[in-house]
């Protein structure tokens, strides 16, 4: 495995050339990361040549239409599925809750759906919901030391009336990467779809739906260095049964139906940039073993992501262990988390810390994250919240030094 050019990856974003954001370590990727250049230059270009209906007899039209199936087939390529297995919609949030509609309609009163406590709220309210009208929600909770989620107690909660489990790969407070093909074969042995929340953990790697076995997979594209969209892959007999939440003529139109209104054109067809950025990290990196498949340079590409965000968080949670004034929230072992680091201080308020650290121009946030359920389980106060200190792969050791130097003295 070859180690990340870490110059070369930043060269690729504009951020780390705009004067206004020098000097500031950004670590607050979680909440949304920075946008590579193809995707702004295929953004800007869009608006500038093809911002009109796509799909027409025209040039700039025919060309539009090209871009955005050129962003689905990318995409779909890299994330190892059928390309109508993919759809766009304008968040995570609302791709649920227009999913948890969808599912209503070909349930019965009665039938069953697990839910975590884990979870962002938006794969948790939208089927919590669900129970006004006649399902029932079983809660799968968390270790409140750890936040970890056991799959063992996910047993006693499956039976032959279950028929969604919703889970994160991993959470947006804790960071605990769950055994997504553990858990999805044993919901799926009981009949139950299988919808995996993975906007948390997309952004270090696009991962290999297959290999996972997850009937449906969400995150966002904004937080995986792209425009502010969401997407969800549905295998293709999974959506073909589901009812038609478009337009009625739309219902026999597999990318349409899970899409109520039209979608962002020109933010669809930008995303196609993220498989710009990563060919350019696998033909840069991986020079000695060109790879056509773009599921195997997904899985390379992931590899590497990994490889170097293992790498620096190693230190910040070696840091963080040694102070006996914080919680870490989640495991303080690199190997099995992604790089978003919630911590509780015990002494200190933590809005004053987080407004510390920006007087060393390091850019950290504090609330509750949208998981305001797992911040209780695990005892603290939803608000203010937690600090939450997150990267990515285009951060530098000297970031991690700096944000471990800030950290010692707002503490």
């Amino acid at each position: 495995m070859p180690q990340l050019d870490l110059a070369f990856a930043r060269a690729q974003f504009p951020a780390f050339s705009e004067p206004s954001l020098k000097d500031w370590a950004f670590f607050e990727n979680a909440g949304g990361s920075y946008a590579c250049g193809p995707v702004i230059d295929r953004l800007t270009r869009f608006y500038r040549e093809t911002k009109v209906q796509p799909y027409g007899p025209f040039p700039a039209s025919e060309r539009g239409g090209q871009e955005m199936d050129e962003a689905r087939r990318r995409l779909a390529g890299y994330l190892n599925v059928a390309e109508d297995e993919v759809h766009f919609g304008p968040s995570t949030t609302q791709n649920t809750y227009v999913l948890a509609q969808a599912f209503r309609g070909m349930m019965q009163d009665g039938d069953e759906i697990v839910v975590t406590n884990q979870d962002h709220e938006a794969n948790s309210g939208a089927w919590r919901r669900l129970a006004e009208r006649g399902i029932v929600v079983r809660e799968w909770q968390v270790d409140p030391e750890s936040g970890q989620l056991d799959p063992g107690d996910l047993d006693s909660l499956l039976n032959d009336k279950t028929r969604v489990v919703a889970f994160p790969h991993c959470s947006n407070i804790v960071g605990h990467v769950n055994p997504v093909a553990e858990i999805a074969a044993k919901a799926q042995a009981t009949g139950a779809v299988v919808v995996v929340d993975g906007v948390s953990y997309a952004p270090h790697g696009f991962p290999d739906i297959q290999a996972l076995g997850a009937d449906i997979y969400l995150f966002s594209l904004y937080k995986t260095f792209g425009p502010h969209q969401g997407l969800m892959t549905v295998k293709r007999a999974l959506a073909e049964r589901l009812p038609n939440q478009s337009h009625y003529f739309n219902a026999d139109q597999i990318t349409k139906k899970l899409t109520p209104a039209g979608p962002d054109h020109a933010q669809i067809a930008a995303s196609a940039g993220i498989a710009d950025y990563f060919d350019a990290l696998h033909a840069h990196h991986f020079t000695d073993s060109p790879v056509a498949d773009p599921a195997e340079c997904g899985r390379q590409v992931h590899a590497l992501l990994e490889a170097q965000e293992k790498t620096l968080l190693a230190p910040l949670l070696d840091y963080l262990r040694q102070r006996n004034d914080i919680r870490i929230l989640g495991p303080s072992n690199p190997a099995v988390r992604a790089p978003t680091v919630a911590i509780h201080a015990k002494n200190k308020p933590a809005p004053e810390v987080v407004e510390n650290l920006r007087q060393h121009n390091i850019a950290a946030c504090v609330s509750n994250f949208y998981a305001v359920r797992l911040v209780e389980a695990m005892g603290v106060a939803a608000e203010p919240g937690v600090l939450r200190l997150s990267f990515v792969h285009y951060t530098s050791p000297e970031e991690i030094e700096k944000l471990i130097k800030a950290l010692d003295q707002s503490l």
